[in-house]
């Protein structure tokens, strides 16, 4: 299974949030790009993201000068982020769940950055889809729950509702090692050797 490794673009353009919007402008259009970065002021001070669609909601569309303006009035801080060893197919449920279109990838330090782009022009989901199995959507949605959290408050509706879903799957997956358990040893046997002695002892 292809990672957020993988398909992640390591080469990141960066910004400070003391930076002009302008400044910000200027990088993106140079560089070609839809979202920067936002430094960290200290090692302990989380990473934002500033996106075109913050320069254009938040000060294009209310004529706000982007020359006065600074990088932390518009920016998402601190942003969703993805561990590089993330399977991309979870990826992918994240960016569903919180409407986002990409994120930093970080293990301690910035990594680089993963797009919806990125899904789709360098994973692998065509040719081998991959349907997540309970236990594998329960990892996901903790995943997600914690990102939710981080990014909208741990008193927010949102992270509720996430570790609500979280609690959901829980439920689910105690469900199916139950009905697991209920088969003995032997009928475990039976069912892989049915002309086997043992077995047919106990046949009407």
């Amino acid at each position: 299974m292809l990672s957020a490794r993988d398909i992640m673009t390591s080469n990141v353009a960066t910004i400070s949030g003391s930076a002009t919007v302008a400044e910000a402008v200027k990088t993106m259009k140079d560089k070609g790009l839809r979202a920067l970065i936002v430094d960290r002021r200290s090692d302990s001070d989380p990473y934002g993201i500033v996106t075109e669609t913050d320069i254009v909601y938040k000060v294009a569309a209310f004529g706000h000068d982007p020359k006065q303006m600074r990088v932390y009035e518009i920016m998402t801080k601190p942003c969703v982020v993805v561990n590089p060893n993330l399977g991309v197919e979870y990826v992918a449920r994240l960016f569903a769940n919180t409407r986002i279109r990409r994120a930093p990838v970080i293990e301690g330090k910035l990594l680089g950055i993963v797009s919806i782009s990125d899904i789709l022009k360098k994973s692998d989901f065509v040719e081998k889809p991959k349907q997540l199995y309970i236990e594998d959507r329960l990892d996901v949605a903790r995943e997600e729950a914690r990102a939710i959290c981080a990014a909208k408050g741990a008193t927010s509706p949102e992270c509720a509702a996430a570790w609500d879903v979280v609690e959901e799957l829980q439920a689910a997956a105690a469900d199916k090692r139950q009905e697991k358990k209920t088969t003995n040893s032997l009928e475990a046997y039976c069912a892989e050797n049915p002309d086997a002695l043992e077995c047919r002892i106990y046949e009407d």
